[in-house]
Formats: structure tokens, C-alpha cells, sequence
């Protein structure tokens, strides 16, 4: 017999200092890329917003962040329930 619960997966929003466009979005496998120039900052950011399955995944994106020599800025845990892009 076939389980249908779905693995738990958290999504997160990273934030990072510097500009990466959506065409990194293939090398961070399934994360929305974001750019943008935050008011009353002269420097770029970047928000990274997806799911995450567990810890050690998480673990593995910030450790590629630092690979990148990226600036973290924040990570925040989204709402389960919400879609990518929407906040409620």
C-alpha cells in the first residue's frame, strides 16, 4: 500500500549581501532567486526563498553561500502553508 503524506518540507528565506540574478536559480536547485537594491542602501541584495526537506539541507545551501564568499544578512523560516513569493 502507497503512503500519500508528503515529507515536511520549511521554506525559508535567505537573504544574502550582493547581486545574483535568476539564472542562478538552476545552481541553487529549486530556490526562487530574487535581486534587488533595498531603500536607503547603496549595496544590492539577494533573497533566496524555497523549501528546504531538513536541517543538513539547509546546512548545505549556507554552506555554499560561504563557498560563494556571500554575506549572509538573515535566514528566515516562512509559514509551511505558504506559497513561494507570498507572504500573508
Amino acid at each position: 500500500m502507497k503512503s500519500t503524506h508528503k515529507p515536511s518540507q520549511t521554506v525559508y528565506e535567505i537573504k544574502v549581501q550582493g547581486e545574483l540574478d535568476q539564472s542562478w536559480e538552476t545552481f541553487f536547485k529549486g530556490l526562487a532567486v530574487r535581486p534587488g537594491h533595498p531603500e536607503g542602501q547603496a549595496a544590492p541584495t539577494t533573497i533566496l526563498v524555497g523549501p528546504m526537506t531538513d536541517q543538513s539541507a539547509l546546512r548545505g545551501l549556507l554552506c555554499k553561500l560561504w563557498d560563494l564568499n556571500l554575506t549572509l544578512i538573515s535566514v528566515r523560516r516562512l509559514e509551511e502553508d505558504l506559497e513561494l513569493g507570498e507572504k500573508k
